[in-house]
């Protein structure tokens, strides 16, 4: 991407150009935990739960790609290339987050779930092809795994955020909107909102971006002077699947299982706790406030493990390959849902330690969430790096758009199957879909096996 051959930046450096990633995944994190509750609180039922959802996989289907492409074809000497796209997703992000628990309908709230998922997804999708355009190869690994470090950790503090807001005394469990929505809701999205604006200006502030050669300058220019934009963005994006490589091929089954398998959980393991720990299915029992509670927790605790991992990941893909690593991720985490159902929240595992008061005990349902963190942190890093060294520099953009549609339209497939036909079939138990959850992370374990590799580290192109 430049006239210089990149150089080595130092943890630090790597630490501030995806700190912008943090706020991003905190927002994720925000949804994940608390768009179901919202939904029933505004009276959804859980039939109707995975249309509602919706917003996620079309508006990445949609613009992963074409924000990509049209990344690959910009260049600002003041803003740069990818850094325009943070700045505007952050600020409508954040817009959309304090919007939110304000929700007064159903419409209302699905509504501003796509603007934010829109949001999200300009400023992710560069993010991506950003780590590629900065860093030399032998650097890409810290690189996303940097960025799943900041996903643990962004998306852990979303989750836990709620608890504590109460844990501290800041506000009280029983506190609830004029819409239903609890209090506690509203103050962390407010929170997401802050997060998301903040740590991507301070990524955009600290990091510069290579300029282009200037045989990719003239090509910028000759873009621009063609009067379609629309159709030559997606000219460029028929030609990257028209010759899209290998390894891209092999990861489309292991990333459908994964991300069918992930939705599944987002989606119902709300409604999965209320029922296997509370026993109630009513939105306003206390029971099911409870498990929205416990959700961000589990959440949370799957998060933790993932940016603690996530530097382990590292040297144990250079020693037994990304290949390997992420089959055992995937193995764990699917076996990990798998036992959902057998858990509580009454046998204690062990103690920690609180300065503020009581110890805080970790019960046996906590259990999935430390194979389920695995599992995430792997997501996050192990595909990206198979891909990142078959894919041509001029063209990472894009490609890495056509890459996140393989997380995208398997959550549109979730969705629709899930709405018309697989929650029938499933008894109409959220508890059934989680335990599909990890049968489909299995899966997509086992479809990991069949990716050729030259070497334990080196994918073939």
């Amino acid at each position: 991407m430049s006239l210089h051959q990149k150089t080595k930046m130092s943890f630090w450096q790597i630490w501030n150009m995806n700190f912008g990633f943090f706020g991003i995944q905190f927002s994720f994190g925000l949804q994940q935990s608390n768009m179901s509750a919202i939904y029933k609180y505004l009276g959804a039922d859980e039939a109707s739960l995975p249309m509602l959802w919706l917003a996620g996989p079309i508006t990445g289907l949609i613009l992963q790609p074409i924000i990509g492409a049209i990344s690959d074809g910009t260049w600002s000497p003041r803003f740069g290339r990818r850094k325009p796209f943070f700045l505007i997703g952050a600020l409508i992000s954040s817009i959309a987050l304090v919007l939110m628990p304000f929700s007064s309908s159903l419409w209302m709230a699905a509504s501003l779930l796509w603007i934010l998922d829109a949001a999200n997804n300009i400023a992710m999708e560069p993010y991506r092809a950003f780590i590629a355009d900065k860093l030399p190869n032998e650097q890409h690994s810290i690189g996303f795994l940097m960025q799943s470090f900041f996903t643990g950790l962004g998306i852990t503090l979303a989750n836990f955020t709620p608890a504590l807001l109460v844990a501290f005394g800041v506000l009280t469990f029983a506190d609830k909107m004029s819409n239903g929505i609890p209090t506690y809701t509203y103050y962390a999205f407010f929170i997401g909102a802050v997060a998301a604006i903040v740590s991507v200006l301070l990524s955009v502030l600290t990091t510069k971006e290579y300029p282009p050669t200037q045989e990719e300058l003239d090509e910028i220019a000759q873009q621009k002077a063609q009067s379609n934009i629309i159709y030559r963005t997606f000219q460029e994006i028929k030609h990257a699947f028209q010759t899209m490589p290998l390894t891209m091929k092999q990861l489309i089954p292991v990333k459908f299982f994964s991300w069918y398998a992930m939705f599944c959980y987002w989606e119902y393991i709300t409604s999965g706790l209320s029922i296997s720990i509370f026993h109630t299915t009513d939105q306003h029992a206390e029971g099911f406030m409870k498990a929205q509670l416990l959700t961000g927790n589990l959440n949370g605790t799957y998060n933790i493990i993932c940016f603690l991992v996530a530097f382990a990941l590292v040297p144990m893909a250079k020693k037994f390959g990304a290949k390997s690593v992420h089959v055992f991720a995937l193995l764990i985490g699917g076996t990990g849902l798998l036992l959902m159902p057998y858990l509580n929240n009454t046998d204690v595992l062990f103690e920690l330690y609180n300065p503020f008061g009581t110890s805080i005990s970790v019960s046996s349902i906590y259990l999935f969430s430390f194979g389920l963190g695995i599992s995430w942190a792997s997501m996050m890093a192990m595909p990206y790096q198979l891909l990142a060294g078959s894919i041509p520099k001029e063209k990472r953009g894009v490609y890495m758009g056509i890459f996140n549609m393989f997380i995208v339209i398997p959550m549109a497939i979730q969705i629709f199957t899930m709405q018309f036909f697989v929650f029938d079939w499933l008894g109409q138990n959220p508890i059934n879909v989680i335990r599909l959850a990890g049968t489909f992370l299995i899966l997509g374990g086992l479809c990991t096996l069949f990716i050729t590799v030259k070497n334990k580290n080196e994918v073939v192109v």
